[in-house]
């Protein structure tokens, strides 16, 4: 029988399924990291989320470790190239919670394009302003992804039926596209964009990798949605870019200035760009909750269970 340690907590249904098909689960997502990383060694599998981080040490400890499961896309909280050097399978299920970021970032977007904010807090206290609010449809704009995996590809499938162009740009992938979406070399989204959709991992290649730089490069004003991971967006070079005009707003779900396992921003260091974000109406902001729907963690965590049942069956 495997043995799996779930050392975060999560839907009922990951360790449920593992259990009808013949494995040990330890649900202890509330034992100090001190005493799991003692634990760790004795399981053939463990489950986290974010907030614990496997390294190269804690792999090390576990010569018997066979599989990782993280119940979410990111995989930044895990030494995945340390970890496949010694044999361990790493999992993850954007399968799971692509529909709700995709959905999440297409909502944003139409808040902030149509004053939906703003417009709400002023009618509330009596403010009745309609050619101040006046928006702009998506219809004729042309949105350009960033990234075209699981999570960019799920936004420009909701972006059908807007009448928008939609341009994707992926450095690892090619031949992806077809019907409303097209292919795109970065200097055409540069030249065409009118909204800039960030669907990239975190890794060393893509921290900041929206920058001063990359943003003076768009021939137009832009909005930019940011449902990928914070540092992936330089926050001081983006609060420039609003300041001068050059980005007409942007959507955030996701923050540099994140702890570790997103649950809270990180309060002893709040800088003058993220005061800026908070005062400004030209600004959308959400804690992290793009990929965070009811229905996603039951799909994660189902993706999840069934991925490692597989991986341990091949094995």
């Amino acid at each position: 029988m495997k043995k799996i340690l779930c050392i975060d907590s999560n839907h009922d249904v990951l360790h449920e399924t593992l259990m009808q098909h013949g494995f040990h689960c330890d649900l202890y997502w509330n034992k100090p990291k001190e005493e799991l990383m003692q634990l760790i060694p004795g399981y053939d599998g463990i489950v986290i989320r974010s907030k614990f981080k496997i390294t190269k040490d804690i792999i090390d400890s576990a010569p018997g470790l066979k599989c990782i499961g993280r119940v979410g896309a990111g995989m930044e909280n895990i030494d995945v190239a340390y970890a496949i050097q010694k044999g361990i399978t790493c999992l993850s299920a954007p399968e799971g919670n692509r529909d709700a970021v995709g959905e999440h970032a297409l909502g944003m977007l139409l808040m902030l394009m149509n004053h939906l904010k703003r417009a709400d807090m002023e009618v509330r206290h009596g403010i009745w302003k309609r050619a101040e609010n006046r928006g702009h449809e998506i219809g004729g704009k042309t949105i350009g992804i960033i990234g075209y995996g699981n999570m960019g590809a799920a936004f420009a499938k909701r972006l059908q039926g807007f009448d928008c162009k939609v341009l994707a740009h992926d450095k690892y992938k090619s031949g992806f596209g077809k019907g409303h979406v097209a292919e795109a070399a970065l200097e055409e989204i540069y030249e065409q964009a009118d909204v800039l959709s960030i669907h990239l991992p975190l890794t060393e290649e893509t921290h900041y990798y929206i920058n001063d730089a990359f943003l003076s490069a768009f021939k137009k004003n832009i909005y930019i949605v940011n449902t990928a991971r914070g540092k992936c967006l330089n926050t001081a070079d983006l609060v420039k870019h609003i300041e001068a005009g050059k980005v007409t707003g942007a959507c955030l779900d996701v923050l540099e200035y994140e702890s570790l396992s997103f649950e809270q921003l990180d309060a002893s260091a709040l800088p003058a760009p993220m005061q800026y974000l908070l005062q400004s109406d030209r600004v959308i902001l959400t804690p992290h909750i793009a990929g965070w729907t009811h229905e996603s963690n039951y799909k994660m965590s189902k993706v999840i269970a069934e991925k490692m049942i597989t991986a341990f069956s091949e094995a």
